[in-house]
């Protein structure tokens, strides 16, 4: 009877502690999930985005395939500041983005920057960073490369609550040097963000990633509709995600209608 009694006890705290520790690890998930959300956060990942746009260029003709490698790091100045250097390399493969030009395909320009961000956030949870932007002339083709060195401000400010993360990212970059032949650049990126992160580490997310170009005068307008899911693969947290973009605005040599995204990102939480 006792032995009955004993059995039923260890079954019943063994059903415990695996509940407790899947819970832990679904809790554990989902704080990853947030933090990836994050632009900010303290943490190193590796995102692959592919983004595939159609209908570019006067006649409709063209298309583009981007794969942007945007590795992410947190450097620790002191207890109180961190320093997060996010970097943009896109790989480009294109065709007929107008008449006449062929395909191209190759390494893009380079966007690095670098937010100084408080270790932690305000009273009121607001998460903020602020630093440089550095445009690098690395484009291995002239279609590929605004051939010029360009610098500015960059900002970004969010919020986190109850799962939900929203707030906008910008920088404005003007041209600093590069080839004389080229137009000069004086370029506004503005992207605001909103998502959502459930308990089981599915996040939801709609932004803008908009530019306005200051001397041609045109905005650059595609909304995105993403959805991911945070896994692992022998054990390292990846998450994995993909959706559309709908071009609302973007100039006659730019592409229209519906795109895709595809994005795999590796997480090294500290």
């Amino acid at each position: 009877m006792w032995m009955t009694k004993w059995m039923t006890k260890r079954r019943a705290l063994a059903i415990a502690l695996l509940a407790l520790a899947a819970d832990a690890q679904s809790h554990s998930d989902e704080e990853l999930a947030k933090n990836l959300a994050n632009p900010v956060a303290a943490m190193i990942s590796v995102p692959f985005q592919f983004n595939y746009d159609e209908k570019i260029g006067p006649r409709r003709e063209g298309e583009r395939t981007t794969l942007n490698f945007q590795p992410v790091a947190p450097f620790r100045l002191n207890a109180d500041w961190n320093v997060i250097s996010r970097t943009i390399l896109p790989f480009v493969w294109q065709k007929d983005i107008f008449p006449g030009s062929g395909k191209q395909s190759g390494v893009g320009d380079i966007t690095q920057s670098f937010f100084f961000s408080p270790s932690k956030p305000t009273e009121s949870g607001v998460i903020w960073g602020a630093g440089p932007a550095i445009l690098i002339p690395t484009g291995s083709d002239d279609l590929l490369s605004a051939e010029k060195w360009g610098l500015g401000p960059t900002v970004v400010v969010l919020k986190q609550d109850r799962g939900w993360t929203y707030g906008a990212l910008a920088n404005h970059i003007w041209s600093i040097g590069g080839e004389s032949d080229r137009a000069d650049i004086s370029n506004t990126f503005l992207q605001p963000f909103l998502s959502h992160t459930t308990k089981d580490a599915w996040t939801y997310t709609v932004n803008l990633e908009s530019s306005y170009d200051w001397k041609g005068k045109e905005w650059t307008v595609p909304v995105n509709f993403t959805i991911a899911k945070l896994t692992k693969v022998g054990g390292v947290p990846v998450s994995i995600g993909g959706g559309l973009r709908y071009w609302l605005d973007s100039p006659e040599s730019g592409p229209h209608g519906w795109g895709l995204r595809f994005v795999v990102t590796l997480l090294f939480p500290r």
